[in-house]
């Protein structure tokens, strides 16, 4: 795909798409900063090198998405998205070994915000790549 002359175009359902994506990539970090005893339980409430790691990540996927929608590239798009599906896949199981919350909860959680977004937004990506090809 040439990125000079084929732009992606949004529709509704890909804002959306991205939307959901995105939003947790700067929400996380916001609360890490006001409210890190969320992250880490009660009483230790400076940020840990794990929780700056965190913050980091997100942050530079999150610009990194807002880079791809400026340029309206289906592929860049493509590959933050596959890259995102797989921290989730991690921070899932992570989440399961270190912090042991309520299993349902978190898999309700994992697919309506992380995994459902990004398998159809690979989806609307991979069309409108093999259509500009």
């Amino acid at each position: 795909m040439n990125t000079s002359t084929n732009k992606l175009d949004y529709s509704w359902s890909l804002c959306l798409i991205l939307f959901l994506l995105i939003s947790p990539m700067f929400f996380g970090p916001y609360i890490a900063f006001v409210n890190p005893e969320f992250f880490q339980g009660v009483g230790n409430v400076e940020l840990s090198l794990a929780l700056s790691l965190y913050v980091a990540r997100n942050l530079a996927v999150g610009i990194a998405f807002f880079l791809a929608i400026y340029l309206r590239n289906a592929s860049m798009l493509f590959i933050l998205i596959i890259v995102r599906l797989i921290t989730d896949l991690i921070d899932f199981s992570a989440f399961q070994i270190f912090r042991n919350p309520p299993l349902l909860n978190q898999i309700i959680i994992f697919t309506l915000i992380c995994y459902l977004p990004a398998f159809f937004g690979l989806r609307v990506l991979w069309r409108e790549i093999k259509n500009s090809s």
